[in-house]
């Protein structure tokens, strides 16, 4: 009986070797709250990049419709065209150019990041214009546009 006495003796307050795991559930749930966190905010980026990344392709190619319509008024027409639809469809034109009836438009979309992390600025470019005299050629599908 002595010896179960004294086994736990000059330990103090954390006790005999039995309970010596005390807060690691603690450690881990602490550690599994910032993997989760993590993954989350890794997600949320990742969603606002993809969705900036669609609405620019969407304005540049609403832009570039838009100025290939007016270029018969002129190119300053048409890229004034050009940018007032993508600052409807809230980007920026970064570049318009005319060469001929062809209207080439890049426009930029800026993403905001959580947590006052630095944007990143996503550009995508479109080109618009007649498609000719045959319409446009696809494979395995005949090139006479007025028979359709």
């Amino acid at each position: 009986m002595r010896f179960w006495a004294g086994c736990g003796a000059g330990l103090g307050r954390w006790g005999s070797g039995l309970g010596g795991d005390r807060g690691a559930g603690t450690v881990l749930v602490v550690g599994f709250a910032v993997v989760v966190w993590v993954v989350g905010i890794s997600a949320v980026l990742v969603g606002g990049v993809r969705g900036a990344r669609h609405r620019g392709e969407a304005a540049a190619d609403m832009a570039a419709l838009a100025g290939a319509a007016r270029v018969a008024d002129g190119r300053g027409v048409a890229c004034a065209r050009a940018r007032e639809i993508a600052v409807g469809s809230g980007a920026r034109v970064v570049r318009c150019r005319v060469r001929g009836e062809v209207v080439d438009v890049s426009v930029a979309v800026d993403v905001t990041m959580p947590m006052g992390l630095k944007g990143w600025r996503i550009v995508s470019r479109a080109r618009a214009g007649p498609a000719g005299r045959d319409g446009v050629p696809w494979r395995h599908m005949s090139r006479c546009t007025e028979c359709q």
